[in-house]
């Protein structure tokens, strides 16, 4: 109240103010989400390089899933690390996070990643030898139907794994649940898989990786509406 009626000075000063620290908030989020990138980048680089230079050839296909081994964790470790940021920009901590995340949930994340991938990998197969093996069309839209739904799964899976501390049996019981109770945060993730095929097939897995924290944002923040309901119906 005294801000706006004093004399036009103090209010100089007020928005000086406001402003320097609208700028030190904006930078702050800037060097988080570059650090972020830069671990989730060297994270997934064992995996990364072996999968550029592999040719897209179906008998790659194994190959090709087993390089995604490492995404998973640092994944989670990146959902951790955005998750922790609170927009202070005192707190620049965003390596010790991203750190943390990983020592905290690579385990448990890659009980449900390493099965996913192994899924996925048998669907890769199939649908690299569609035309040879002779199967029908209507099978290979079956396939690619279950391995779009295994790939959201996996995601809210990801997402509760990062955030919370749940069995996990339970963590995928409620990645499953949460596939139809929040509809929205699947219908955001299914743009985000969309989008994330579109630009490896356009440029390369090198030019994702290189965008990785904008999609892990992007996926915390389609994600808001699981997160407030895992908090508030299935934690103390």
């Amino acid at each position: 109240m005294g801000s706006r009626s004093g004399s036009g000075s103090a209010g100089s000063a007020g928005s000086e103010e406001v402003g320097e620290g609208a700028l030190a908030r904006i930078t702050s989020a800037i060097y988080s989400l570059l650090t972020v990138d830069v671990l989730l980048l060297l994270a997934v680089l064992p995996g990364l390089v072996p999968l550029v230079l592999l040719a897209r050839d179906a008998a790659d296909a194994p190959l090709a899933v087993a390089c995604l081994i490492p995404v998973g964790p640092a994944v989670s470790a990146a959902l951790f690390a955005l998750r922790r940021h609170r927009g202070d920009p005192a707190d620049l901590r965003p390596a010790a996070e991203f750190a943390r995340g990983y020592r905290l949930n690579a385990a448990g994340v890659l009980k449900l990643w390493l099965p996913y991938l192994a899924v996925l990998s048998v669907m890769a197969v199939d649908l690299a030898h569609v035309r040879s093996s002779g199967v029908p069309t209507w099978w290979a839209a079956i396939v690619v139907v279950f391995a779009v739904a295994a790939t959201l799964w996996m995601a809210n899976a990801l997402v509760i794994t990062s955030l919370f501390s749940f069995r996990t049996r339970d963590a995928a019981r409620l990645a499953a649940y949460f596939l139809g109770a929040t509809r929205s945060v699947a219908l955001g993730n299914l743009c985000l898989l969309i989008v994330a095929v579109g630009v490896v097939d356009i440029a390369s897995e090198a030019v994702l990786a290189l965008f990785g924290v904008c999609f892990a944002a992007a996926l915390l923040r389609t994600a808001q509406p699981m997160i407030a309901r895992v908090t508030k119906e299935f934690t103390a």
